[in-house]
């Protein structure tokens, strides 16, 4: 853990097994414009609190990673915005090496919290298969990195601007478990179902701490923990559905094409939906930072293995 800068909250809670969870950083410097993003960033690690766990938000900070941002360091983030390169897995070697900023995506928090130590992860909806992949073989790394690292992912689903049917046959094949929390069908981040079908669930977070704890002693990497968006906070799918086919034909028009996609789309479809989908990610946020939270203290409470 040389290459950390681990907070000294963060420290004594690893030394004593005490819960933690992490949060990216991406959705502070790339998902919101400023301060709405350090309104949210401040709310995230709060719900966190309130839940019984310690908040770890995870970025690169001048070279160095960090694991727990103190006021200042959340602000510079929340301010510098879109500033910050957004730094995957891929990247946090070159960042650390010339001195960068950045956020860190949800592969790249994945593995820096798992070489922290940390093993639930609260995010909005993970990356996985584009749209179109068929021709332009735009995989997220986010997949890649669940099959390789064992930290559960708590998220709303995978972004709805995905491929949400390939996106779960790749989890499939890279031997993701993906577990509905409270549900049989995978969420779709805006929206309560994809009306996919998910073969594995759980009704509280005691089984799913059950379910992790299993599923790590017998070897196995990441997990995907889906959790749908408050019923009060979704958006109807179908109105969902159509802002995503026009700003994808935007974006054909455009010639927007590789990592100016996702943000391109997001901003379209917040126009469309007259900002509805920025609130509904917030709230989807903060819901999977409170489960998130019950997941990490009941996972605490795991026996090991004899």
């Amino acid at each position: 853990m040389s290459d950390l800068v681990i907070a000294p909250e963060l420290r004594g809670a690893l030394d004593d097994l005490r819960p933690i969870v992490a949060l990216e950083s991406t959705i502070i410097a790339h998902g919101l414009p400023y301060p709405r993003n350090l309104e949210t960033a401040r709310l995230l690690e709060r719900t966190v609190r309130a839940g019984g766990a310690l908040p770890a938000t995870i970025a690169v900070l001048d070279g160095r990673i960090r694991v727990g941002l103190d006021t200042g360091e959340l602000e510079r983030l929340a301010r510098d915005g879109a500033a910050m390169r957004k730094l995957s897995t891929r990247d946090l070697g070159f960042a650390a090496a010339r001195g960068v900023s950045g956020a860190t995506t949800v592969a790249a928090t994945m593995a820096i919290a798992a070489r922290a130590g940390i093993s639930v992860f609260a995010t909005g909806g993970i990356g996985g298969v584009h749209r179109g992949a068929e021709l332009s073989f735009d995989v997220s790394a986010d997949l890649a990195e669940l099959a390789r690292t064992a930290v559960a992912v708590v998220s709303a689903g995978a972004k709805a601007i995905l491929d949400l049917p390939k996106t779960l046959e790749m989890l499939e094949t890279l031997g993701v478990p993906v577990i509905g929390l409270g549900t049989d069908v995978f969420p779709a981040f805006w929206s309560e179902s994809s009306g996919l079908r998910l073969e594995k669930r759980c009704d509280d977070p005691a089984q799913v701490a059950a379910a992790l704890a299993a599923h790590w002693r017998l070897g196995g990497a990441g997990a995907v923990i889906a959790n749908p968006i408050p019923a009060a906070d979704a958006l109807p799918r179908d109105l969902v559905e159509d802002a995503i086919e026009s700003a994808l034909a935007d974006a054909e028009r455009q010639g927007v094409h590789g990592k100016a996609v996702t943000p391109f789309l997001l901003a379209r479809i917040e126009a469309s939906t007259q900002g509805r989908s920025v609130a509904a990610n917030v709230a989807l946020a903060v819901n999977n930072a409170r489960i998130a939270a019950a997941i990490a203290e009941a996972l605490c409470k795991q026996k090991p293995p004899p």
